[in-house]
């Protein structure tokens, strides 16, 4: 395979095509990105985190703004969990949620 010379000449300086692989990320770490990237495609989650940003909120009250069924609303809940960008807490019979570090990172 022919490579351009100038992609050739940086890629050498660089260490070549063995060094260049050795910057990709491992595989928990690309799965892990992933995740998280894939839990910020979609409008409703980033509501969803730019409300849970302003202060922690339980269910009921984030279902009132972002105007979903309770299984979308739980779905969207869980993608987010599951990406690290908001964790939950018991709090007598309610469930409140909040923001994380790494969901906070989004808003700057």
């Amino acid at each position: 395979m022919k490579i351009p010379e100038e992609v050739q000449c940086e890629l050498d300086a660089k260490g070549g095509i063995e060094a260049l692989a050795a910057n990709v990320p491992d595989a928990k770490t690309l799965k892990s990105q992933a995740k998280f990237f894939g839990a910020l495609s979609d409008e409703k989650r980033l509501r969803i985190l730019a409300l849970l940003n302003v202060q922690p909120l339980c269910v009921c009250v984030i279902k009132q703004v972002v105007k979903l069924p309770d299984s979308k609303l739980s779905y969207h809940l869980s993608v987010l969990k599951n990406a690290g960008l908001v964790k939950s807490k018991e709090k007598k019979n309610w469930l409140i949620y909040e923001i994380t570090g790494s969901g906070r990172q989004i808003f700057g």
